[in-house]
């Protein structure tokens, strides 16, 4: 960092864990470019699995790993960056860093943020926590019941509801959408079920509902999260007629009805094709990943029980966007009966999908009201 950033730079600083809160992060990263031209942007990232994909990423000026916290890092750091502005993403809680961006007096966000009653925040035990969330100038939270929350332990006066700026950032992959034309031939003139980030439990449930003799005219793509060699071979295994999708550029089979996506950066461009989506996580503790991907493009979504953390599919579900299958000892079933009903009515499969679609697009604008609260409480041009 010391080699890169110079005395005399003007920098603002986002920090994200990993590339999902890049993905939230990236909207605003994108207008505080056209906002502060003078400005140069550092990314920072804690996981690999976020830097390894963005370490590239040409929307910032520089991006590296965030230095494990300590007094001493925290001000070496800092020392060097001399940020103007720091916002960070979610759920990033770091306490030396957070308390030496305070005693500098430098503007500091916390956005797209989401807080639940279990959280150390609103525990007996938690006045550390209370005490890192006071730090910010300003907590940006998703929803109203994270800002009940924050209002209960004194922070309601430096909160207020942003919304998610996730929702900008597919809104944005979707108007920007290129077609690929080797998905295209794939899918020809059949309904296709594109599946997400997906997980064993997730795979076995969807070969379960492929035994349906009713939806053997449906095809589908599974993009699996990972795509480790071990995983693919198990794939492949659960799916024999499968083809890869790096053996299907090189000589498409005509009869393949299943492709395995054994390669990153695809997934929310195939949600453009499909008729139905089915997102992965749901089988997992930890929950579904990003169901607005393919909510976006208007298309009904499925995904297993373990979604009550993801505010969006709790709210679609209730809207009739999408469902979600039950913890029951046949998830499998369920799913290829719920296929093959939605198969057959193009009224229901419209509503669902036409529902999708208005959910994400009436809830974008995110981005912009925390750009505009910058614009209005500090001037740094």
């Amino acid at each position: 960092m010391e080699s890169h950033i110079n005395p005399e730079d003007r920098v603002i600083w986002m920090h994200v864990a990993s590339l999902g809160e890049f993905e939230q992060g990236k909207p605003l990263l994108e207008k505080l470019r056209k906002e502060y031209p003078l400005h140069k942007l550092l990314l920072t990232f804690f996981s690999p699995s976020g830097y390894e994909i963005q370490k590239n990423y040409a929307g910032a000026d520089w991006v590296f790993y965030l230095p494990m916290d300590g007094p001493k890092a925290a001000k070496r750091f800092l020392d060097i960056a001399h940020p103007e502005l720091v916002l960070f993403v979610k759920y990033e809680f770091w306490f030396f860093y957070l308390k030496k961006i305070s005693y500098r007096k430098i503007p500091l966000l916390l956005v797209a943020a989401l807080f639940r009653e279990e959280m150390s925040f609103f525990r007996w035990y938690g006045a550390i926590s209370r005490k890192m969330a006071a730090r910010f100038d300003h907590l940006f939270v998703q929803d109203k019941r994270s800002l009940d929350l924050l209002h209960k332990i004194g922070l309601g006066s430096i909160s207020s509801i942003a919304g998610d700026t996730r929702f900008d950032r597919v809104i944005e992959i979707a108007t920007k959408h290129k077609p690929i034309k080797i998905i295209e031939q794939f899918k020809g003139e059949s309904a296709l079920l594109v599946a997400g980030s997906t997980w064993q439990g997730d795979e076995k449930a969807i070969a379960k509902a492929f035994e349906n003799p009713t939806l053997s005219n449906l095809k589908l793509i599974i993009a699996p999260h990972e795509i480790s060699d071990t995983h693919i071979k198990e794939l492949q295994l659960l799916f024999p007629t499968a083809q890869l999708f790096s053996a299907y550029q090189q000589g498409p089979i005509a009869t393949t009805t299943v492709l395995i996506i054994d390669s990153i950066g695809l997934l929310s461009s195939l949600y453009y094709y499909a008729t139905v989506a089915y997102i992965g996580g749901g089988f997992k503790l930890s929950g579904i990943h990003n169901i607005l991907e393919a909510a976006v493009y208007g298309v009904p979504v499925f995904f297993g029980p373990h979604h009550q953390r993801s505010l969006e599919a709790l709210e679609l579900v209730a809207n009739e966007g999408a469902i979600a299958l039950a913890a029951g000892e046949d998830p499998g079933k369920t799913l290829g009966h719920q296929l093959a009903s939605l198969l057959v009515d193009p009224i229901k499969r419209k509503k669902m999908g036409d529902t999708a679609f208005q959910y994400v697009n009436a809830k974008k604008g995110a981005a912009e009201t925390i750009i505009d609260f910058i614009r209005k409480k500090w001037s740094f041009n």
